[in-house]
């Protein structure tokens, strides 16, 4: 009989030792949104290690190329979509600083990166990795043909390379945009125009896209189009030997590197103004000039960190050729100009 009275007592003590033991925390997780070109790629280990030392998700959108992307950034500044834009380069950094949609911030990790790419001195957009577009070429042809492999922007335009050539329409390519900006670079306002005419005359071949040109034009990736140069990434001879069925000890292709024949492209991120998560935002932005972030780069979107503490993967060191003198241009003076030589251009080139 004791222990019948018993038990309700029991299970009374039972119910408000569970009612009054500290409840799990079932609140979700912060939302960090990163704003992207389509071209953002990164290992999910990567985004999964900092979502799980701040206790954050990362969301990304990613909305189109550079261009399409500062436009909708651009577009929405009164009520930002993101808290972080990533993606903008060296051709649009002046019109990202002057319709003021960053917030400035001066990372402790910029100790870390070299000056040359700080292209923003208020801090507003900080760069995170670089690359360069180069004519590329295919060894084999030159080789079967006992043809010397041009040097210079000028060779191009030598009969000895008469149809060779392949590059992307400006308007509607980046890389293609790139190499016009590394024709002026070289010839200037006053002689870019005529470089190009010269180059329609000894058989310049125009495609609208990288895709184009590089797969079904370009003689030394497919094995099958009719030019062995083509304006291409310095990465792509690296990204050759990685993607090869077979394993090579030598990429099939190189780039040509000589003064002014490459364009530089920076890219940069920055902290949208009026984000609710600043703090997470330039967490973010740390993590993505840190070591760990900087060395999974290249191997995602090829091209390199510009933490020179980041360690790069063997097939960037042994294939990949850096030029010592690239092209690159005042962001200012590209963004005043930019529609106006494309303008140009195009009544040069495809009239």
């Amino acid at each position: 009989m004791k222990i019948k009275h018993t038990l309700p007592i029991l299970f009374l003590l039972a119910a408000l030792v569970v009612a009054c033991a500290p409840q799990a925390d079932i609140t979700e997780p912060q939302t960090l949104t990163v704003m992207t070109h389509d071209s953002f790629e990164i290992s999910e280990t990567i985004i999964a290690q900092f979502e799980a030392e701040h206790q954050v998700r990362v969301q990304f959108i990613r909305s189109g190329d550079t261009g399409s992307a500062l436009n909708q950034a651009i577009l929405t500044k009164d009520n930002p979509i993101a808290d972080v834009f990533y993606g903008v380069d060296n051709t649009f950094l002046t019109r990202a600083l002057s319709q003021d949609i960053f917030e400035p911030y001066q990372s402790p990790m910029l100790a870390e990166i070299p000056d040359s790419f700080k292209l923003d001195p208020e801090s507003h957009a900080l760069p995170v990795n670089y690359g360069d577009v180069c004519i590329n070429y295919d060894k084999a042809y030159f080789a079967e043909k006992n043809l010397a492999i041009p040097t210079s922007l000028e060779a191009l335009t030598e009969p000895t390379y008469e149809g060779l050539f392949v590059t992307q329409n400006p308007a509607t390519s980046s890389p293609g945009l790139s190499f016009l900006m590394a024709t002026i670079a070289q010839f200037g306002e006053e002689g870019f125009l005529d470089y190009w005419q010269a180059l329609v005359n000894n058989g310049l071949v125009v495609v609208s896209d990288w895709e184009t040109a590089y797969y079904t034009n370009f003689s030394g990736s497919t094995g099958q189009g009719p030019q062995p140069l083509v304006v291409s990434y310095g990465s792509s001879p690296a990204a050759e030997v990685i993607f090869a069925q077979t394993e090579l000890d030598e990429a099939p292709t190189g780039s040509i590197i000589g003064p002014n024949t490459c364009f530089r492209q920076i890219e940069f991120v920055g902290i949208l103004k009026g984000t609710a998560n600043q703090d997470l935002a330039e967490k973010f932005i740390d993590y993505m000039l840190s070591v760990p972030f900087q060395e999974d780069i290249p191997l995602h979107m090829f091209v390199f960190p510009v933490n020179p503490n980041a360690e790069l993967p063997q097939a960037f060191i042994d294939h990949v050729q850096v030029p010592d003198q690239p092209a690159s241009l005042p962001p200012e003076q590209i963004e005043q100009y930019r529609e106006q030589w494309i303008d140009t251009w195009l009544e040069t080139v495809l009239n």
